[in-house]
């Protein structure tokens, strides 16, 4: 299996890194003929506005909604799950966006940089034990549709993880810890 892993902006690497050590091929997808190669991909933290922009930039954006509507699995991680949601608030009225799950993303939900945060959450979908979960500047996710299966919650009941059938948004950064669970969970879809 092959995974593609945006790599236009932002923490790209450390997913590649991830993937890497459970076994997983992976491409680094800038052009729209790097997507061809992948089964599933993932869109990494960042700036969201960039990201949004440079998909533009780089004709990504329609070529990833086709991939997806022919049942190609996606990941949007922190910035990532902003450009998978339909709305935005806190946003750019210009931003780009896939716009892809039935969710509301509000941008830097709990602060600028120095609100940075972790915190152990529990996410049933990939096992028991908590997950540690590290937050950067992070979005929540609001007004998730019927469609949408909440995974997680931070204790003032915050959704920070949710599904929509092979579409998967998490507020933090699961690649950022040693904990393998969320990309095994995501090679799975």
């Amino acid at each position: 299996m092959t995974v593609g892993v945006l790599a236009l902006q932002g923490d790209f690497r450390e997913h590649a890194v991830m993937l890497h050590r459970i076994g997983a091929e992976v491409c680094e997808v800038r052009l729209p003929r790097h997507l061809a190669q992948v089964e599933r991909l993932i869109i990494p933290g960042g700036e969201s506005t960039t990201i949004g922009k440079l998909l533009a930039i780089y004709r990504l954006i329609e070529p990833i909604r086709e991939r997806v509507a022919q049942g190609m699995p996606l990941w949007g991680t922190c910035a990532g799950a902003i450009l998978l949601s339909r709305r935005i608030t806190d946003g750019r009225d210009e931003q780009p966006t896939l716009g892809l799950m039935d969710l509301t993303a509000r941008r830097n939900a709990f602060g600028s940089q120095l609100d940075s945060f972790e915190a152990d959450l529990m996410i049933d979908a990939i096992g028991e034990a908590p997950h540690h979960a590290v937050f950067i500047r992070a979005p929540i996710l609001e007004q998730p549709g019927p469609k949408v299966q909440v995974l997680a919650r931070l204790a003032d009941g915050a959704i920070v993880a949710a599904q929509q059938a092979h579409l998967l948004a998490t507020c933090f950064h699961p690649e950022l810890t040693r904990d393998e669970r969320v990309h095994r969970y995501f090679l799975e879809l």
